[in-house]
């Protein structure tokens, strides 16, 4: 299974511009595959510095850009720890929040914190392959686990055929729920676009993020099981406390 963790790939900068870039990418890896652990204190700088031969201000902007991006903090006169609260979430061809949460061991769900009618813009039109103008239920969503707010979205489904669909989220939850009753009992990703980016002020205060931190942005379309698509969304992740992973082989 081939997969690809997100969140170190898009907020730390390029690798091959220099020597503290390439370190924070290798320890983001390495805090990724659980060299290091979460809460788990990390080398001192002296230590670090001698590891990868390079002096210690090389390593201390290296972990002053993991901190940014909230992989790990620093305790001052303690050291440098693991951050321990991070949520793993997979984008794969069945993105189901909840599924995801029960996997990470988490309960949550989504809450819709508004639902209106409105034409569609031309990036939603293109989305749905419908005509600008045409009709839209948006809904802009929450998503929480484990009592913590994980992803702010807005969400595009044509209507008629989803009229309805916030009322049935609203009592349930889910999207996939909603879904099946409005006559939908499957449907798959087709594609999602991963961005790093600034958030608007609404977006961090309802994500319960710094300003100052980087959010993930994912821009996706689900289609039914005849290939037509039924959702374009457009998810703010809390970059400081989750990681995207991308799974190409995963179907169910």
């Amino acid at each position: 299974m081939t997969r690809t963790t997100a969140t170190s790939a898009l907020l730390l900068p390029d690798p091959a511009h220099s020597f503290w870039a390439r370190i924070a990418h290798e320890m983001a890896d390495a805090i990724g595959s659980g060299t290091y652990a979460p809460g788990e204190r990390l080398p001192s700088e002296h230590v670090l510095a001698d590891q990868f031969g390079v002096n210690r201000h090389t390593i201390r902007r290296s972990l002053a850009s993991l901190g940014q991006i909230g992989l790990v903090r620093a305790t001052k006169g303690s050291g440098t720890y693991v951050e321990d609260f991070a949520v793993e979430l997979m984008l794969g061809r069945r993105t189901r929040h909840r599924q995801n949460l029960a996997q990470a061991g988490l309960t949550g769900g989504l809450q819709v914190l508004d639902a209106r009618t409105e034409r569609a813009a031309a990036d939603v039109a293109k989305a749905l392959e419908i005509r600008s103008g045409t009709s839209v239920l948006h809904l802009q969503m929450i998503g929480d686990g484990g009592g913590q707010p994980l992803h702010v979205s807005d969400r595009f489904f044509p209507l008629p055929r989803f009229s309805g669909l916030d009322e049935q989220v609203r009592q349930s939850g889910s999207i996939t729920q909603a879904f099946a009753s409005l006559g939908v009992p499957d449907y798959t990703r087709r594609q999602s676009r991963i961005s790093a980016r600034l958030a608007i002020p609404e977006i961090a205060a309802h994500l319960k993020q710094s300003a100052v931190h980087p959010a993930l942005y994912v821009s996706s379309v689900n289609v039914d099981t005849e290939g037509v698509p039924i959702e374009y969304a457009c998810t703010w992740f809390a970059g400081d406390r989750v990681s995207l992973t991308v799974d190409h082989d995963h179907v169910a």
